[in-house]
C-alpha cells in the first residue's frame, strides 16, 4: 500500500506547483544537510542516489544565519542565490536555540521561498507492524502565516503578546492547493480542520475560504471538524480521513499526531511547495544531538522525502528503485535501526539499500 501511494503522490505536486520539466541530463539541487545527524543521513541519501546512478549533482550549502548591516539576521546570499537558481532542494534536520532570541531558520527558509503548502503523507508500511494497518491520509498545512508568523512583543514587564496572523490570499492559495491535489491524485474527500468556534474571526475566515474554494469541487467531499475533535478520531480511526488542510499550528501538531500512528517522524516524508516552481523536500524529525556522529541515526524520512524530490523533478524510475529497496529493508528486520526496534546501524542499513538497489538492475 505505501509504495502505491508514495508513487501517486508527487507527479501532482509538480502539476500543482508549476515546476519546470527536467532534462535527463545531471540536474543541479541544493542540498542543506542541517544540524546533528543531518549531515550523517544526507551522506547516506548521497549514498544511495550514488548506488541507483540518479542523474543529480548537489550544491552543498550552509544556512547558518548572518547579521546584516541593519542588524537583522537572515538566510545567507549564497544559499538564497543556490535555490533561487536550482528551484530544487533537500534539506536534513535544522536546530533553533530554545528561548535565546535566535530566528527559527526552517520559518525563515518558508518565508524566504513563499513555501506556502507543507505536504505530509502518512500511509502505513507494509511489514512494519504498528498498532494501526490502515492508515492513508495526507496533511496539507498552510506553512507561511498563523501563529508561525513571529510576531511577538511584551506589552508591559510579565505580558508577552504573540499575533496570529491569517489572511484571505494565504487561506485562499493553500485551500486551492488542497482541493487541486485530492482531485489529481484521485482522492475523494478534504475536510479543513479549524477552531473557529472560539478564533472566531481568524479561523473563521480561514474557514470561510475553504467553504468558498469546496464551491468549485462538487465532485469532492467536503465536511470541516475542529482540531480537538479530529485528534480524538484520528487515534479511533484514522481511515476516517482522507485529506486534511489547515492553518499552521494546527498542522504541525496534527502531523506529527498522524507520524506517530504509522512508526513516527523516522519514517515519514516531507515536501514544501512554494511560489515559483521552488520546493525544498526534508525530513520533519529533529537533529537528535544525542545520537549525532555514533552511525545510530534513520536515514529514511530523509531517503523518502528524496524519492517525493524524485518523483517531483520526473525521475519517477529512480525513485520507484529506491523507494522499493528502502521500503523491503524496513520489512526486515535484522537492518531496522534502533528507533524502528532494531540494531542496525545507520552504515548498515544504508549499505543494505545500496545492495538492493544495485540488484534491482
Amino acid at each position: 500500500m505505501a509504495t502505491r501511494i508514495f508513487r501517486s503522490l508527487v507527479p501532482s505536486l509538480a502539476r500543482l506547483s508549476g515546476v519546470r520539466t527536467y532534462s535527463r541530463e545531471a540536474s543541479l539541487v541544493t542540498l542543506i544537510p542541517g544540524d546533528g545527524i543531518g549531515p550523517e543521513i544526507s551522506a547516506a541519501v548521497q549514498q544511495i542516489f550514488e548506488a541507483a546512478e540518479v542523474p543529480i549533482e548537489w550544491e552543498i550549502v550552509d544556512v547558518m544565519p548572518v547579521k546584516g548591516p541593519d542588524g537583522r539576521w537572515a538566510i545567507p546570499a549564497k544559499a538564497v542565490e543556490s535555490m533561487n537558481k536550482n528551484k530544487i532542494g533537500l534539506k536534513g534536520p535544522l536546530g533553533t536555540p530554545i528561548g535565546k532570541g535566535h530566528m527559527s531558520m526552517n520559518l525563515a527558509l518558508r518565508k524566504t521561498f513563499d513555501l506556502y503548502a507543507n505536504v505530509r503523507p502518512c500511509m502505513s508500511i507494509d511489514g512494519y507492524k504498528t498498532p494501526y494497518d490502515d492508515v492513508n491520509l495526507v496533511t496539507i498545512r498552510e506553512n507561511t502565516e498563523g501563529e508561525y508568523s513571529g510576531i511577538e512583543h511584551t506589552i508591559v514587564d510579565g505580558v508577552v503578546q504573540s499575533i496570529k496572523l491569517i489572511t484571505e490570499a494565504a487561506s485562499m492559495r493553500v485551500a486551492q492547493f488542497a482541493f487541486d491535489y485530492a482531485r489529481n491524485n484521485n482522492r475523494n474527500h478534504v475536510t479543513a480542520v479549524h477552531k473557529a468556534n472560539i478564533m472566531r474571526m481568524s479561523d473563521g475566515l480561514f474557514l470561510r475560504c475553504c467553504r468558498e474554494v469546496a464551491e468549485q469541487y462538487r465532485d469532492i467531499k467536503f465536511d470541516e471538524m475542529y482540531l480537538d475533535t479530529v485528534c480524538l478520531n484520528m487515534v479511533q480511526d484514522p481511515s476516517a480521513y482522507d485529506v486534511l488542510v489547515m492553518p499552521n499550528l494546527y498542522g504541525d501538531i496534527l502531523s506529527d499526531l498522524c507520524a506517530g500512528l504509522v512508526g513516527g517522524l523516522g519514517v515519514t516524508p516531507s515536501g514544501n511547495i512554494g511560489a515559483g516552481g521552488i520546493a525544498i523536500f526534508e525530513s520533519v524529525h529533529g537533529t537528535a544531538p544525542d545520537i549525532a556522529g555514533q552511525d545510530k541515526a534513520n536515514p529514511t524520512a530523509l531517503l523518502l522525502s528524496a524519492v517525493m524530490m524524485l518523483r517531483h523533478m520526473d525521475l519517477k524510475g529512480h525513485a520507484s528503485k529506491i523507494e522499493t529497496a528502502a521500503l523491503n529493508v524496513i520489512r526486515d528486520p535484522d537492518f531496522r535501526t534502533a528507533d524502528l526496534g532494531g540494531r542496525a546501524t545507520c552504515s548498515q542499513f544504508t549499505s543494505e539499500i545500496c545492495r538492493r538497489v544495485r540488484e534491482s538492475d
